[in-house]
């Protein structure tokens, strides 16, 4: 059976499973087929031969070399959504932190903790840290995958007028959402309008530095920035300037750096977005599920750097798993190498993302070590996988 590492500690519930099905956790990465990986840092790491798949608990990729697995055919996996409900739950947190005083009113009552009087004082001294309310307000949602989705539905619950922005919402996602979001047509439209704008994308080429000094200055006097998404998203000098002359009255964010934790009218958290028992647990759950389904059936879900293919279990019989170049002749030489080892493919199923593309084939017949060389050999093949039930 297959060897895990775990690179961070991964919640019992997931390994567990692992564990039940015979899988077997090491304590050298090098040694091991897959890796469980939470926050640590592998873009530096050298990918042992006998790597094939990293999962992710959690959805953000940016400390794994996802390219580079690629062109090892090392899938790499994470698990959307399996922490959405916790990240809404502290975004929408963040947005009342910043309505309402409590902080500030937490702290008063700290500080004035041994007067006795301090009931009579609370009295007289409430009105320091007096806000608004949600209800009402319009908030801007940029992103609407899974957190972003969650996050507009439960706005809408709480009586605030919603305003979604994503030029790559699906037809499916988009059904999902409550019919009461209003759909921006672009970003410009959304910050000019809002009085919150909450973040929910992921950090790309196209993505970094969004929140600009320009998109700054198209925001509502006094709006309010939410970012649980990446830091890298928001140009932070930009955003400092904006907040020491107003533009912005807050700034409330998960992810806590020298220019963040320093910011005027900045709510700053330690990255606590996924930080409760439930999130961790559906993470590990998506991840060593994923983790099985590939090294087991060669399904892929859920990955970052190969497409979707699933042929569902494999009861018995043979597959060949073939990561490769999406160039134009390749499935042509495959199946030529398959027909003259004498082998019939039964099923088939071929995905490309970008230059990288995934084949999975169900064949009847004698897979030999000499067939497996013929096709690792072949111009654009990666890698290999004989998988046997």
């Amino acid at each position: 059976m297959y060897c895990i590492h775990c690179m961070n500690n991964i919640s019992t519930v997931g390994t567990d499973a692992l564990e039940a099905a015979g899988y077997a956790f090491v304590e050298d990465p090098a040694a091991a087929n897959a890796w469980l990986v939470r926050s640590a840092n592998l873009n530096e790491m050298e990918m042992p031969h006998d790597l094939l798949a990293i999962a992710r608990a959690g959805a953000g990729v940016n400390n794994i070399p996802v390219e580079r697995c690629a062109q090892q055919g090392v899938v790499v996996f994470n698990t959307p959504g399996a922490n959405a409900n916790a990240v809404k739950e502290l975004v929408i947190c963040g947005m009342l932190l910043a309505c309402r005083d409590i902080i500030g009113g937490v702290e008063w009552v700290h500080e004035a903790s041994d007067d006795p009087q301090i009931a009579k004082r609370a009295e007289k001294a409430k009105k320091r840290f007096a806000g608004f309310e949600l209800a009402g307000k319009r908030v801007g949602v940029i992103g609407l995958g899974a957190i972003g989705a969650e996050v507009a539905d439960a706005l809408i619950a709480l009586g605030a007028e919603v305003m979604g922005y994503d030029p790559y919402l699906s037809i499916n996602a988009a059904w999902g959402l409550d019919r009461r979001i209003e759909h921006a047509t672009d970003l410009d439209q959304l910050l000019s309008a809002c009085d919150f704008v909450t973040l929910h994308v992921p950090a790309t080429d196209s993505t970094r530095g969004m929140i600009s000094a320009e998109a700054i200055s198209k925001m509502k006097h006094g709006a309010v920035l939410l970012n649980f998404a990446r830091d890298a998203l928001v140009d932070e000098q930009a955003l400092a300037e904006a907040l020491d002359d107003g533009k912005l009255a807050r700034y409330v964010t998960d992810f806590a750096n020298p220019a963040s934790a320093n910011m005027k009218n900045a709510i700053v958290l330690p990255h606590l977005g996924a930080s409760t028992g439930e999130a961790e647990d559906n993470c590990a759950v998506m991840a060593a599920n994923q983790l099985r389904d590939y090294l087991e059936n060669g399904n892929i879900v859920n990955s970052v750097n190969y497409g979707r293919v699933d042929l569902g279990p494999l009861v018995s019989g043979t597959r060949l798993a073939l990561f490769h170049e999406n160039v134009q002749g390749v499935i042509g030489e495959v199946s030529q190498a398959i027909a003259r080892g004498g082998l019939n493919i039964e099923n088939m199923s071929n995905v490309s993302r970008g230059a990288n593309a995934y084949t999975l084939l169900e064949v009847t017949g004698n897979v030999t070590d000499a067939l497996v060389s013929e096709l690792e050999g072949l111009t654009g093949i990666r890698r290999v996988r004989h998988i046997v039930r």
